[in-house]
């Protein structure tokens, strides 16, 4: 099924504990974009990317979704596995993105193993590089890649959050014991 581009994209600011996140909603309230409001040109990049020369207004983006990610900041962390989300993509990307909600909560992956779910296993940087342009983090849980010895790898969102998002989840990987910011529950 081939994923039109939306007629128009709404950018809502959203607090997290790791700061604040944009959120690009289409018309029928799927997620289309999810990033740091610190990143906010490389979202409106992704964004033109995948989505085409669409308006673009502020707006507030579905209940339903702010209630999954504040219940996953709460602690909840299966709750952003209930965002509808739509994107456009290659074929290649688009199955590494699937492969990627197919890594569990808690538990991570290298770029290896995911090459291999997606039945390329020579195709590591090129995962790395679909990975990279993931246009919804978070939901699209490009955080729970990390390096074949366990070490967190690059971000879009920065290692900061990567390293809060992986001990959110209580995911193992190589803590090189930086600080970063704590959830209070």
């Amino acid at each position: 099924m081939t994923v039109q581009p939306p007629e128009y994209l709404a950018i809502d600011r959203f607090e997290t504990p790791l700061g604040v996140a944009l959120l690009a909603t289409d018309e029928d309230g799927r997620l289309r974009a999810f990033d740091w409001s610190d990143y906010e040109p490389r979202q409106l990049k992704l964004v033109a990317r995948y989505n085409g020369d669409v308006p673009i207004r502020e707006g507030a983006a579905p209940a339903k979704t702010r209630a999954a990610l504040t219940a996953y900041f709460d602690g909840e962390l299966h709750a952003i596995e209930a965002i509808a989300w739509r994107t456009r993509g290659t074929s290649f990307q688009l199955a590494c993105w699937k492969a990627l909600c197919d890594i569990p909560v808690g538990q991570t992956a290298s770029y290896g193993e995911q090459a291999a779910r997606i039945g390329k296993p020579k195709a590591v940087r090129a995962v790395g590089l679909a990975n990279g342009s993931n246009p919804i983090g978070l939901v699209v849980p490009c955080h729970r890649v990390i390096g074949v010895n366990g070490s967190l790898t690059g971000y879009g969102g920065g290692l900061h959050r990567k390293r809060w998002l992986l001990r959110h989840e209580r995911a193992a990987f190589k803590d090189d014991g930086e600080e970063t910011l704590e959830l209070e529950l």
